[in-house]
């Protein structure tokens, strides 16, 4: 049979029926917060290039976690900015470093009624900004890298955190850091591995976010966009090693990653919708280009569709309210 007696319109009459034959479905519980939480402030401070996003004291952060789980969202990612940086990132490993304290004040706050991650890497807290420590030559050393790694996911795990996002792009990290947690009496402590990481033009207000000392770039250990074979051998060798969730970012810009990293895993795949994804929308939405929460909403559900099952987005609480809402 064919047209006049196929009619496939029949399916998108009106929005009950679109929301009943609706092949794919985002949730509240499958987003993800990004939250930056700063050192010595006393009230949140705006993120200039990333329009509603703060970079939070300890108390705003608490309320914006309470705010949040409120909304339904799945999970918190935190990431702390340091007052103070040095060669080798002292502050991602001290108990009372920034970030260690909000995991701390995060769990205090919310307990299990979401899912608390944290960032696990060097470059917010080294005075040169690299994800790793320096070799001699100037080049980020893996081996020291990893033994910087490994003391650093305990100390969160001591802070309380549920999941630790591993995103350096260390050769061996995964291994390293759930050997680590385990031998320090953690074994529940969830490995998130940033395994599929682009060398991306995309992270660029993430950097005024985090205050980012980066000179030069992390080409030499995060991947090139040119590649996309490549993206399923790190994969492979992260689960092999231990992973229990693997990521990709960013997300708009690799969907065809995504989707073959899904088709290739049998554990929980996440893709991070990164700050200059977020930022693009926002200033066209600003200059009045687009609708913005169709944009969001559409742009959330294509990740959803190539195969994320949860997906880190700066819009999660207001997608998460948005979610609720009948369309």
């Amino acid at each position: 049979m064919s047209y006049p007696e196929v009619r496939p319109r029949r399916l998108r009459r009106f929005p009950a029926m679109r929301r009943l034959v609706a092949e794919t479905r985002v949730a509240p519980a499958e987003l993800v917060l990004p939250m930056f939480v700063r050192e010595g402030l006393t009230e949140p401070r705006p993120v200039s290039s990333l329009p509603g996003v703060v970079q939070h004291s300890r108390d705003s952060l608490r309320k914006a976690a309470v705010d949040a789980v409120s909304a339904g969202v799945g999970g918190l990612m935190l990431f702390g900015v340091p007052a103070s940086r040095d060669e080798i990132g002292s502050g991602a490993t001290d108990p009372d470093g920034i970030l260690n304290v909000a995991i701390r004040d995060v769990v205090s706050e919310v307990g299990d009624a979401t899912v608390v991650m944290s960032d696990l890497c060097l470059d917010e807290f080294t005075s040169h900004g690299h994800c790793g420590v320096l070799a001699a030559d100037g080049s980020v050393d893996n081996e020291g890298t990893l033994t910087r790694y490994a003391v650093m996911a305990v100390a969160q795990a001591v802070a309380g955190v549920h999941v630790v996002g591993l995103s350096g792009m260390m050769d061996g990290q995964v291994a390293v850091v759930r050997h680590a947690l385990d031998a320090a009496g953690y074994p529940d402590v969830v490995v998130l591995a940033y395994a599929v990481k682009y060398a991306s033009a995309f992270y660029g207000p993430f950097r005024e976010a985090v205050e980012s000392a980066l000179v030069g770039d992390r080409r030499t250990y995060q991947q090139d966009p040119a590649n996309g074979r490549e993206a399923l051998r790190e994969v492979a060798l992260d689960v092999a090693e231990g992973a229990d969730i693997v990521m990709v970012k960013p997300a708009l810009p690799y969907l065809d990653v995504l989707a073959a990293v899904a088709r290739a895993v049998d554990v929980p795949v996440a893709a991070y919708q990164v700050s200059g994804e977020y930022a693009m929308v926002e200033a066209a939405a600003a200059n009045g280009w687009l609708d913005r929460e169709r944009v969001i909403l559409e742009t959330l559900t294509s990740i959803r569709r190539a195969g994320a099952q949860m997906i880190l987005t700066y819009w999660a609480v207001e997608a998460a309210r948005m979610l609720r809402e009948p369309t």
